[in-house]
């Protein structure tokens, strides 16, 4: 990387430092927002989805405006990939979509959110180019630390109005699953962390914050998060194995032999200790890492009904989609009587606004040609870190890139049961974590291409600033219908079309569907 200071073209470490700047406080912006989008969440309990959903989206948004514009400066220097090319693609197609979608608020709220991940992204990238890629990684691992000790507080016994009851343990995420999900991609960084830490006393805490998520992720009993950190540990484990630097490193081996130590003994606790959760059967875990693969009966066989009706919705749609967020309002069309997805308390609604796999929401809500594009921009990005990892010489070079390998398959593998990217936590993690692990620049980059990369970063965190705007409203709307003690909600918080409802908790009309039967 190459800057110029006082007219003398400057390289290297000199290069970063000289760069910095306003990325500084991007740094700061993205820190805090990593730490605010895992402890935000509302206490109306009318909108149980919601109440976590929606403040974590303006933690999202607010993040990407305020880190997308301070960290535009960094991001001029590292230029535009094709990796980045693919993405404005896929952002362009999913523009599309929303436009012609039935429900466009819903659009909206779902294309600020694929907005919010790449504006992040595109600022973690260029705190990376300076050199801020440490501090951006410790923090993003302490975001992970902490949604687990919040899940791990309700196991044993605390209670607050912002945690959800009825989908234990949560914590401040809401739903044992997310605290899962999280977990499950989230440990990459951890471990990185503790792997790389310049002190015994970073170690030791980065060892315990280890230990903590992965105690939580196994009490959540979510078995795609148990996949997902199994995918995750293998790619790692591999990825130090192959590279010659990190498989030569001692004093790695051992901070990781007593790393599996302290995890083992805390496993053992968390599940032999009593605690406030109240599962059925003898032996849950056991039961649960049984039937990890079972989609013969239950969930396993519910997701199978609901991707087959799916894609019925996709090849109806094929280029463009039912529209981002738009699948709960054109499922229950598709959907067979007795469908698993379909509430049981609300005829003709989905129980959930969102499908149970991130790719097959993709699929139908924006096309066949944006998730080709995605999915060729996550290849993309580890295909990189692969051949970063078998070239450099350091070994915390390898490391980085070996955690940001099993960082995406961990968020891929969630994804293909549950959604993950579909929702403002997971992407600001992951998608931070994906651009601070990113390898810099090496080669100069052409004024025009610079140019064009401050331009979009600018379009792009704008943009996220209008999604904040609409979070701000949707919270000001569960307000006053949480404060309307009425059967049917004021006209002042009606505005937005059947779909949205769903997510606020408004009532919904009544439509026929293509069988005659309402929907």
């Amino acid at each position: 990387m190459e800057v110029i200071v006082e007219g003398v073209p400057v390289r290297g470490p000199a290069a970063a430092r000289a760069g910095r700047g306003p990325a500084r406080w991007g740094l700061l912006a993205l820190q805090v927002g990593a730490v605010a989008v895992v402890l935000a969440s509302v206490t109306d309990k009318a909108f149980e989805l919601d109440r976590f959903f929606v403040p974590k989206e303006l933690a999202l948004h607010l993040t990407a405006l305020v880190a997308g514009v301070l960290a535009v400066g960094a991001f001029r220097r590292a230029g535009l990939t094709r990796v980045d090319l693919l993405l404005v693609g896929h952002l362009l197609l999913g523009a599309a979509s929303a436009y012609f979608a039935e429900d466009r608020a819903l659009a909206a709220r779902g294309l600020a959110i694929s907005v919010s991940a790449v504006a992040v992204f595109w600022a973690a990238r260029g705190l990376s180019e300076v050199g801020l890629a440490r501090p951006l990684v410790g923090a993003l691992a302490l975001a992970v630390v902490l949604g687990a000790v919040t899940a791990l507080l309700q196991v044993y016994g605390v209670t607050t109005d912002f945690f959800s009851v009825n989908r234990a343990p949560g914590g401040t995420l809401g739903n044992r699953n997310f605290v899962a999900h999280m977990g499950a991609f989230g440990v990459p960084m951890v471990l990185l962390v503790a792997l790389t830490a310049r002190h015994v006393a970073g170690y030791l805490l980065s060892a315990v914050g280890m230990t903590i998520v992965v105690a939580t992720l196994v009490l959540t009993r979510s078995r795609a998060g148990w996949l997902a950190f199994g995918a995750a540990m293998l790619v790692f484990i591999a990825t130090m194995l192959l590279s010659g630097s990190v498989r030569r490193h001692r004093r790695t081996w051992g901070r990781l032999a007593g790393i599996l130590l302290l995890i083992g003994a805390g496993v053992a606790a968390a599940v032999v200790l009593p605690n406030s959760l109240r599962w059925r059967g003898e032996n849950p875990y056991l039961s649960s890492a049984i039937g990890i693969v079972n989609y013969q009966e239950g969930s396993g066989r519910g997701r199978l009904v609901q991707y087959r009706q799916s894609m019925r919705m996709a090849l109806d749609h094929p280029l463009l989609g039912v529209g981002p967020g738009n699948w709960s309002v054109e499922y229950p069309d598709y959907a067979a009587p007795g469908d698993p997805s379909l509430s049981r308390s609300r005829p003709g609604a989905t129980s959930n606004p969102w499908p149970s796999s991130d790719w097959v929401a993709a699929i139908a809500e924006r096309g066949f040609p944006a998730v080709i594009l995605l999915a060729a921009a996550l290849i993309g990005i580890a295909l990189s870190a692969y051949r970063r990892l078998l070239a450099v010489p350091d070994e915390e070079e390898a490391l980085a890139a070996g955690a940001l390998c099993a960082t995406l398959l961990a968020t891929v593998v969630a994804g293909l049961f549950d959604a993950v990217l579909l929702l403002a936590l997971p992407t600001l993690l992951v998608w931070g974590t994906l651009g601070a692990l990113r390898s810099p620049q090496e080669a100069p980059v052409s004024p025009t291409r610079a140019k064009l990369s401050m331009a979009l970063l600018i379009v792009l965190a704008t943009s996220a600033g209008v999604g904040a705007a609409q979070s701000v409203r949707q919270l000001s709307r569960m307000e006053i219908l949480a404060g309307a003690r009425l059967d049917r909600p004021p006209l002042a918080a009606r505005g937005d079309s059947r779909g949205s409802a769903r997510w606020c908790g408004e009532p919904t009309r009544a439509r026929p569907g293509p069988t005659g039967r309402t929907t």
